[in-house]
């Protein structure tokens, strides 16, 4: 189990056995997304801009080793955003903004890729 300093106790399992159950490595992969997801939501904010909708996928891929060990080499994050109207340039900032101030992707040690889905809805 793990007990949150902010409430919540989650159960926790090896991958082998989770079952259902949260593994380390979907929360490692979760917690970049969750992050970066508000701190996006926050420079929109700042910046003022029109956010529509944000969805995003998140995709963790892991590098085995020889010796039995793995290390996580890259991490991809798919954010599908719809703001409205907004330039591309504003959307952008926010975008880096977000990465920025990011606590978990600055902590991360594999490459991080962004490939956001962008639609500008007129308005």
């Amino acid at each position: 189990m793990l007990h949150c300093s902010n409430g919540p106790t989650i159960p926790f399992s090896a991958p082998a056995d989770s079952k259902g159950v949260l593994t380390p490595e979907d929360a490692f992969v979760g917690a970049l997304n969750t992050c970066y997801m508000l701190m996006f939501i926050w420079a929109a904010e700042r910046l003022k801009i029109d956010l529509v909708s944000y969805a995003c996928d998140a995709t963790g891929y892991v590098e085995e080793h020889l010796d039995r060990t793995s290390h996580f080499r890259k991490l991809v994050l798919r954010p599908r955003i719809t703001v409205r109207g907004c330039t591309k340039e504003t959307l952008e900032r926010a975008l880096k903004l977000a990465e920025k101030y990011s606590l978990v992707w600055q902590s991360v040690k594999a490459e991080v890729d962004l490939k956001p889905e962008i639609t500008v809805e007129s308005g």
